[in-house]
This record gives C-alpha cells, sequence and structure tokens, in this order.
C-alpha cells in the first residue's frame, strides 16, 4: 500500500488488530525539524474514542519512530515509524471469517488471498490503516507551513446536515483556526450539534450516517501540476480516493459545472494588490490540472460506517446458503468526524511532492 509521488514514496504497512500499523515515508527533505509535540495533537484528531460518536476503542497513536530523524531532524534517509495496537478484540470478528460483512472488503478479500488474508477488524482494509498515515501526513503539513502553505478542513455535511462552507475566494487560515477552537470540526457550531444529534440517532438505532468533507489549502502560487495525466486533480483524486469510505471526489463547483452555463462558471481575471486573481473560484483553485494561485478546494464524499448493528443479509461461505448476521463489536456510527485530518494528511502529501517536483527535490 504505497502513494508513490514523484519525490515522495509513502509506503503504509501493518493490519487492524496486529501488533502495530505503520508507515515508511521516502524522499522528505533532510533538515527539517519535526515539531513532535504539534504532530502528536494532529494524531489525536483522527484517534479514535473521543466520544459516542466515535468508536470506543482506545489507541494513544504514538508515532514511534525508528529511522529517519537524528534529534527530531530529518537525516534524508527513509523516515519508518509505527503506531502500536494496544485495545484490540479479535474475538468480536470470528464468526465473520464464514459470513462476510456486506459492503466490506471481507468477501472480495477472500477471493483475492485465498482466504490467507487478517480479517480481524478489517486488516489492512482498515481505516485503522490512516493512523500512520496521518503520521507522514502531518509531517508534510509542518513542512509545508515552513513554505507559507496552510490546509484546513471540516465537515461540509452529515446525514443532510450543511455546515456553513468555505468562502471559495477568501478562505483562509483564521477560518482553520475556528474550526480548530470549536471541537468538533465545524465552522458553525450549531450545525455541528444538529450533526452530532443525527450521529447519535443512528447509533440508538444501531445504524449509521455518512457525509461530506471540504478541504482547502491556501498560499499555493500558481502553475503547480500540469495537463492530463499531470494534471494536480489527478495525484489528489487518487489520494483522497484511497482513504477508506470515500465513494467521490470533486472541486470547486464539482458536479454544479454541470448544471451552470460558461458565462455563470468562468472565473473573472481580476488585479487585486499587484496580484492576478480570479472574482469567484468555481475552478476550486485549479484549470489546466494546475494551480491557479487562488485557494485550492475540494471535496470528499463518504459512505456510512459499514458495520452496523441492524441485522443484515449475507451469506454462509462454508454452508453456501443465504443467512442474516449482526456485527458485533466497536464501530464508528459516522467515520466523518475522524476522516477530516486524513483528508489534511493525505492532500498535504501530494501537494508537497507536487511542489518538491515543480522546484526540486530540497526546495
Amino acid at each position: 500500500m504505497r502513494f508513490n509521488g514523484r519525490c515522495i514514496q509513502v509506503s503504509v504497512f501493518g493490519q487492524s488488530h496486529a501488533e502495530a500499523v505503520g508507515a515508511v515515508a521516502e524522499g522528505l527533505p533532510a533538515g527539517f525539524r519535526v515539531d513532535r509535540e504539534a504532530l502528536q495533537a494532529f494524531l489525536n484528531r483522527r484517534a479514535p474514542g473521543q466520544g459516542k460518536h466515535t468508536t470506543a476503542r482506545k489507541e494513544a497513536d504514538r508515532p514511534e519512530f525508528l529511522s529517519g530523524l537524528l534529534e527530531d531532524v530529518t537525516c534524508g534517509g527513509p523516515v519508518c515509524l509505527i503506531i502500536r495496537n494496544t485495545d484490540t478484540r479479535s474475538g468480536d470478528y470470528e464468526a465473520l471469517q464464514d459470513i462476510p460483512r456486506p459492503s466490506h472488503a471481507d468477501w472480495p478479500a477472500r477471493v483475492k488471498y485465498g482466504g490467507a488474508h487478517d480479517g480481524r477488524g478489517g486488516g489492512m482494509f482498515s481505516a485503522r490503516l490512516t493512523a500512520p498515515l496521518c503520521a507522514a501526513g502531518g509531517i508534510a503539513l509542518q513542512m509545508l507551513e515552513k513554505r507559507g502553505i496552510r490546509i484546513g478542513a471540516h465537515i461540509a455535511e452529515i446525514a443532510g446536515v450543511r455546515d456553513d462552507p468555505f468562502d471559495p475566494v477568501n478562505v483562509c487560515e483564521t477560518d482553520f483556526r475556528r474550526i480548530a477552537e470549536n471541537g468538533f470540526p465545524v465552522l458553525n457550531a450549531a450545525a455541528g450539534e444538529r450533526m452530532l444529534e443525527e450521529i447519535e440517532k443512528a447509533r440508538l438505532a444501531e445504524d449509521s450516517v455518512g457525509g461530506i468533507v471540504e478541504c482547502a489549502a491556501v498560499g499555493l502560487p500558481a502553475g503547480i501540476g500540469g495537463p492530463l495525466f499531470e494534471g494536480l486533480e489527478s495525484d489528489l483524486a487518487a489520494a483522497v480516493f484511497a482513504i477508506p469510505a470515500v465513494r467521490g471526489v470533486s472541486f470547486g463547483s464539482g458536479f454544479g459545472a454541470a448544471e451552470m452555463r460558461g458565462s455563470e462558471h468562468n472565473d473573472a481575471l481580476r488585479i487585486r494588490d499587484g496580484r492576478i486573481v480570479t472574482e469567484t473560484n468555481h475552478a476550486g483553485g485549479l484549470t489546466g490540472g494546475m494551480t491557479t494561485g487562488m485557494p485550492l478546494l475540494l471535496r470528499a464524499a463518504f459512505k456510512p460506517t459499514p458495520s452496523i448493528g441492524k441485522a443484515q443479509k449475507s451469506v454462509s461461505l462454508s454452508r453456501m446458503e443465504e443467512t442474516e448476521l449482526r456485527i458485533r463489536g466497536r464501530h464508528d456510527p459516522c467515520v466523518v468526524p475522524r476522516a477530516v485530518p486524513v483528508a489534511e494528511a493525505v492532500t498535504a502529501l501530494v501537494l508537497l511532492d507536487r511542489i518538491m517536483d515543480a522546484k526540486g527535490r530540497d526546495a
């Protein structure tokens, strides 16, 4: 499981109930001091056990660096880290060896690996693997901040309840601070409360809900990316789709552009304070596969958590007959809140990689 950038490669390894999950990041610039406290704070945003709206699984999610750092400074070698799994309950998954869970990887993984795969907690298909991914992406976020580029995300929607959207032209670091101050990652605290109510309704009904995460990057120069398969959207979409449960990715106006006329969708060019900007930002900061210098905006749609307490139709593989499945264990009634930092992490990895590619490996 590998992010293959032009300059940066990140391999993610482990399984949900293995001794640990981890990542190896190659190609990171040497000489950068990693702020471990800030990195831990970032990882805490993704960690489980934050309340009734997340799984009850408790994990400290403290990265242990095995190589690549010398007194917290990148030395040019591969950065290898692990995050130990300390609160697993593998017994909850014994019945699932025979009865695959609907909308999970259980059945296709069994076919692909001949039944030898680790299905406990979803194994290597589990969102648990986003913990080390966030650790690698958290370092990329710090490196981008040093370059004046900042990334932030919030919950745009859960179960039909919408947060205030980012201002596509004027989104800034102040918005990211507002989200952090709210605790729950939204701009509008009242909307956040209604989202939590919908998540709780689903939890009590032994069901789940999905939603949308909106991510923005500000401070990007124009001209990063390229045409066709070199397009920055292509790299970003591939990375965001690697996040478990993502079912759709869009940029700027997204599918809404299909309902607009060119005179509505085109972003008029203007000069402000000696800079070329656009009056609107329907393009989401990307045209021709390249950054425009305006805020980069993307949205990712997440499906409802497939592990629910309600009875579901499945099959017994040993008996080759249809049966009913009730899933036990600890699961998020909504993955969206914990997915917010993951969206920031993968966006950071892609942007850092493309900036390094454009300006030279040690730019």
